[in-house]
């Protein structure tokens, strides 16, 4: 198995732990009712997880050729994540508030990846051109 396959198989099982934990930590806030207390305690080091996570994809996953994709699917991401406050409070009402706990933690948690991800590959891009002037 060559690097860049480990690389995939890497970013997916990355992928696939802020989907779960966030389905997992969304239920959690839900049934609490609240972000406070034990919820955001495990929220925290989830993100704190997430943040390492997405560091390592920046560093060792994102060849040459996937820079330019990967960052435009950062950028849809993170602004998806910032714009969240807008649509939120419509799936706060409560026939619809478990999507809105599970929605915006799952989207939290991949923000989170992708974020310091993308700060990374955008450094070595820029440094990347910097060079070859």
């Amino acid at each position: 198995m060559d690097y860049e396959q480990i690389a995939k198989y890497a970013f997916m099982a990355f992928a696939a732990i802020a989907l779960i934990m966030g389905l997992v930590v969304g239920y959690l806030a839900y049934d609490a009712g609240t972000w406070a207390g034990d919820v955001a305690d495990i929220h925290g080091y989830i993100m704190l997880v997430m943040l390492i996570l997405g560091i390592i994809v920046g560093l060792v996953s994102i060849t040459a050729k996937e820079v330019t994709p990967f960052l435009i699917a950062a950028i849809a991401l993170v602004v998806t994540g910032v714009s969240a406050s807008v649509w939120a409070p419509f799936l706060a009402v409560e026939a619809l508030e478990i999507l809105y706990y599970l929605g915006t933690t799952i989207l939290n948690y991949f923000v989170a990846f992708a974020a310091p991800a993308a700060v990374i590959i955008s450094m070595k891009s820029i440094w990347a051109i910097a060079k070859e002037k």
